[in-house]
């Protein structure tokens, strides 16, 4: 079954699982190959199939992902994975949800270049951006993993283990063998990561999509990585981030490097995608604001939501829309009557 088709009832599970995953229950093998070393026994998952890297500039190339949530059918690829060749070497943004997914990303940047990998970075804590950097750490163990305060700290005191057994139920296993690796070095909004003739910017505008996000712009080049800011045709969950603190994070970015190519962590890059995230995402939380006023309550602000042009613009290409279209008007509902005290 293709993932792009996923059923109700099987979203919906997904979708309970990353609400209220407690606890796991040991699994049978969905997915196992057997490696005998050092007189042990070490379970893996396979090898991710490969999905060739679109070329974006001379120097900067992204693995797109299909769209779906982790499942058996798409062994956790739900993530693109970018990577940057500079004077020094290669830098990957985002890693990607597995080992396997990691793998697979090296492969690509082979058929690329020969240059080392010498930097990951990683956007923000939720598991698709960063489970990766096992497979990196692998093929050089002293390799700088740089991500903000939060989401190392995030990633070490929780979401790391939540994120792996995540990974591994909602794929049938298909992740096992992946090793939570945090990242080994921190950074902060304005901070400027130098690799000879590429320059990469760090940019922090608070809470947009997780509490952590950074932005990477490749200075002078009118490029930025936007990880979850912001994604093409997708719409990203909310229930870590605030739609006030997205515009926020939009008008910054905007400011900062106008007219650049944005390049989501979900769908396709584009001139356009941060326009078209906030024609939506201002849909869904102004109707939250109209509801709040009227004393109308969330169902009002989701049927509000639903007859705003602009949410009626994208709600039959974002995927995901029609099942999370209820959460993200009470999450927006939510953050509105709490601005309006």
């Amino acid at each position: 079954m293709n993932n792009q088709h996923m059923s109700p009832g099987q979203r919906r599970r997904f979708l309970k699982t990353v609400g209220g995953l407690a606890g796991f229950a040991t699994l049978p093998l969905s997915y196992s190959s057997r490696v005998f070393a050092a007189e042990q026994l070490v379970i893996a998952g396979p090898k991710v199939p490969d999905i060739a890297a679109t070329r974006l500039a001379e120097n900067v190339y992204c693995v797109v992902s299909p769209w779906g949530f982790p499942s058996v059918e798409n062994q956790g690829m739900m993530s693109n994975v970018t990577f940057v060749t500079t004077r020094k070497g290669v830098v990957v943004i985002d890693s990607g949800a597995s080992k396997q997914i990691g793998e697979m990303a090296l492969r690509q940047i082979r058929k690329v270049t020969d240059a080392p990998v010498v930097a990951v970075i990683n956007t923000h804590y939720h598991g698709d951006h960063w489970l990766g950097n096992h497979a990196f750490v692998e093929s050089n163990p002293d390799i700088p993993i740089y991500a903000h305060e939060k989401t190392a700290s995030a990633i070490k005191t929780g979401q790391g283990q939540f994120w792996s057994h995540l990974m591994e139920r909602a794929t049938g296993n298909a992740t096992l063998g992946t090793v939570v690796t945090p990242p080994n070095k921190t950074v902060v909004h304005g901070d400027v990561l130098d690799f000879g003739n590429t320059k990469i910017k760090v940019h922090f505008y608070g809470t947009a999509h997780t509490p952590s996000d950074i932005s990477l712009e490749l200075v002078g080049q009118s490029i930025v990585h936007v990880g979850d800011v912001a994604m093409d045709n997708r719409i990203a969950f909310m229930d870590d981030g605030s739609f006030r603190g997205t515009f926020k994070n939009y008008d910054a970015l905007e400011a900062a490097v106008p007219g650049a190519l944005w390049i989501p962590a979900h769908g396709h890059p584009g001139k356009q995608v941060l326009v078209h995230n906030r024609e939506l995402f201002e849909g869904i939380y102004q109707s939250a604001e109209r509801a709040v006023k009227e004393f109308a309550g969330p169902n009002a602000a989701k049927d509000y939501a639903l007859n705003d042009p602009r949410v009626q613009k994208y709600a039959k290409v974002t995927k995901g829309f029609d099942e999370n279209i209820g959460k993200y008007s009470s999450l927006a509902y939510l953050e509105a009557e709490s601005a309006s005290f």
